[in-house]
C-alpha cells in the first residue's frame, strides 16, 4: 500500500477486497465506508445492506435509506428478529456476539449470492477501547473493517464526512436499543418500544445526545453534561416525567454524571477488577 493509514490506505483495502458487500447502519462510520467504496470501485462494485429489526427504530432505517439513496448505492434492507436468536433475550454479556454473528451469517450469504468477495463494516480505530463482543463476532466471521484497519478514529471519520459534504457528520452515535438494558435484564418488545418512545420524546424537545437507561421500573436518563441544568428546570422535568410515566415506568432518574457510552458495561469492569 502506497498509504496504511487514512482515506488512502482506506482506498487501498477496498481495492484489494473488492467487490463489497457493506453492513450499512446509516451511521457517519458507515456512510463514510459506503462513499469512500463507492468512489473507489463504482455502484457496481459495492451493495449496501441493512439489518432492520426490533432492538432499531423507524428513524435509523429511514435514516440509513436516504443516505444510501443520496450517495447512489445499491441498497437491501434485511428484517431480522434478534429476540429470536438463541441466548439473545436473557440479555448475557455476550449478547452483541451473539446478535452480531447471526446478523453477518445473514450479510455472507447475501454476499455469496451476488457474488460479493468481501463484507466490510464501519468499525473504527476508537472501537477497540471498550467492551465490544460485536467486533468480535465480526473478525470471527471473516469481515473486515477497513476504518480502523487504516487507523481512522471517530474524530478522523466526523472530519472526513464533513470535508466531504455529508450531511450526518455531526450525527450522534445510535447503538441498537438493546444497549439501553444492564445485562441480565429481559429483553422485550415493550420494553424496546417504550425506550425507544421516551428517547424520541428527549429527542423531540432538543436533547440530541440521550439515553434512557431501562432499570427495571426506573428510567435512568443520560444527557449531555451542558444539557444537565436544562433538563432539571421544572417544566422539562415536569413533562418528562409525565410522559415516562406513562410508558409504564414508575420512577424517573437523571444520571448526574451525564452522557457516555456504554455506560452499561461498567458494571462488567467493577465486577472485573473485583
Amino acid at each position: 500500500m502506497s498509504d496504511p493509514a487514512g482515506p488512502a490506505g482506506v482506498r487501498d483495502l477496498l481495492r484489494e477486497l473488492s467487490p463489497v458487500l457493506v453492513a450499512f447502519s446509516g451511521g457517519v462510520d458507515s456512510t463514510v465506508l459506503l462513499k469512500l467504496a463507492l468512489d473507489e470501485l463504482g455502484p457496481e462494485g459495492v451493495l449496501a445492506v441493512t439489518a432492520h429489526g426490533d432492538v432499531h427504530t423507524t428513524e435509523e432505517l429511514g435514516a440509513a435509506r436516504e443516505a444510501a439513496a443520496r450517495l447512489g448505492a445499491r441498497h437491501v434492507v434485511v428484517i431480522t428478529n434478534e429476540l429470536a436468536v438463541p441466548g439473545f433475550a436473557t440479555n448475557p454479556p455476550e449478547r452483541c456476539f451473539l446478535c452480531r454473528s447471526s446478523m453477518y451469517q445473514r450479510f455472507l450469504e447475501i454476499a455469496r449470492e451476488e457474488g460479493i468477495k468481501t463484507v466490510v463494516d464501519g468499525t473504527n480505530r476508537d472501537d477497540g477501547s471498550d467492551y465490544r463482543p460485536g467486533v468480535r463476532a465480526a473478525a470471527t466471521l471473516g469481515v473486515r473493517s477497513p476504518l480502523a484497519e487504516a487507523g481512522m478514529s471517530k474524530d478522523d471519520i466526523r472530519a472526513l464526512a464533513k470535508e466531504t459534504g455529508l450531511s450526518n457528520w455531526d450525527m450522534p452515535s445510535s447503538p441498537c436499543l438493546s444497549s439501553r438494558f444492564p445485562y441480565g435484564e429481559t429483553i422485550t418488545p415493550p420494553k424496546l418500544r417504550a425506550v425507544a418512545d421516551a428517547e424520541r420524546f428527549l429527542r423531540e424537545m432538543g436533547f440530541q445526545s440521550v439515553r434512557v437507561r431501562h432499570h427495571g421500573d426506573i428510567a435512568r436518563i443520560e444527557v449531555a453534561a451542558e444539557d444537565i441544568p436544562r433538563m432539571a428546570e421544572a417544566s422539562a422535568r415536569h413533562a418528562i416525567v409525565k410522559f415516562l410515566r406513562e410508558l409504564g415506568y414508575v420512577y424517573v432518574a437523571l444520571d448526574l454524571q451525564g452522557f457516555r457510552s456504554g455506560s452499561l458495561n461498567d458494571a462488567l469492569r467493577r465486577t472485573a477488577a473485583l
